[in-house]
């Protein structure tokens, strides 16, 4: 069974994008704001949440403040999308519970090993 992932980023090209590039193994939702995906993780558990920082309505640090207080979401883990590179932003969403942090334009292959990571902890590497 294919895991789930829940991309969260109010650009719909970033969403088409990472839908295309990662639905051929996971199942993938996107959702364009913030405040909907919460509404929707009322009723749904994702396997891996993606989601951008600078969104209207509901910025990812208060999605993911949000997200972090709720029990079923608590320790899904998140990637957090940025166009920022500076590391207090990185430190930011580390200490908010972001698991990581992946610079916008990304590279697709960096985003492959990162979902590998979350989903699959100890055993995404093909050699040790």
């Amino acid at each position: 069974m294919k895991k789930k992932i829940l991309v969260v980023d109010d650009e719909i090209s970033i969403c088409l994008l990472l839908e295309n590039f990662l639905s051929e193994k996971h199942d993938v939702i996107t959702i364009n704001d913030g405040l909907e995906a919460l509404l929707w993780l009322e009723d749904n558990i994702p396997d891996l949440i993606i989601s951008d920082i600078q969104m209207p309505k509901m910025d990812g640090y208060e999605f993911l403040t949000n997200l972090r207080q709720r029990g079923f979401t608590k320790h899904t883990p998140v990637i957090m999308l940025s166009g920022k590179s500076e590391s207090k932003e990185r430190i930011k969403c580390y200490r908010l519970g972001a698991q990581d942090y992946l610079t916008k334009p990304f590279n697709p292959e960096e985003l492959d090993e990162l979902v590998k990571k979350n989903l699959y902890p100890i055993h995404f590497a093909i050699e040790w």
